[in-house]
């Protein structure tokens, strides 16, 4: 049989050092992924807000992937849009990256193990 793992981590390095250990037990399937409640990517590109063209303070300081005016409305009356959060990257717990496992249940505790002294929270 097989178990299932969903641990939260606070930076890819820290997932990284986990999988790494996971491996070396065997797994079936494992990712690393970063997540966001935002919809869009990364901050990759500069604009400038008085000569650009955007649709929300939320697209501006979340790079958030705005369709509807209420949407952006609604995203840019969150503390994180503002800079008034000091919660770090990813919101409160500062977790936004996900580590995804797949193990054979004879090594599945062995596992959480092995994310929790990581730091991950499983």
């Amino acid at each position: 049989m097989e178990k299932n793992i969903l641990a939260y981590f606070k930076s890819p390095e820290e997932a990284e050092q986990a999988a790494k250990q996971l491996e070396a037990i065997g797994t079936i399937d494992m990712s690393i992924d970063r997540f966001s409640k935002n919809p869009g990517g990364d901050l990759n590109s500069i604009m400038n807000p008085i000569t650009g063209e955007f649709s929300s303070l939320a697209s501006l300081s979340l790079n958030a992937d705005i369709t509807e005016r209420d949407a952006g409305i609604l995203l840019a009356s969150g503390t994180d849009a503002s800079g008034l959060s000091d919660g770090g990257q990813g919101g409160p717990t500062g977790r936004d990256i996900l580590l995804t496992v797949v193990v054979d249940e004879a090594v599945h505790q062995q596992a959480l193990q092995i994310c929790e002294q990581a730091g991950g929270l499983v």
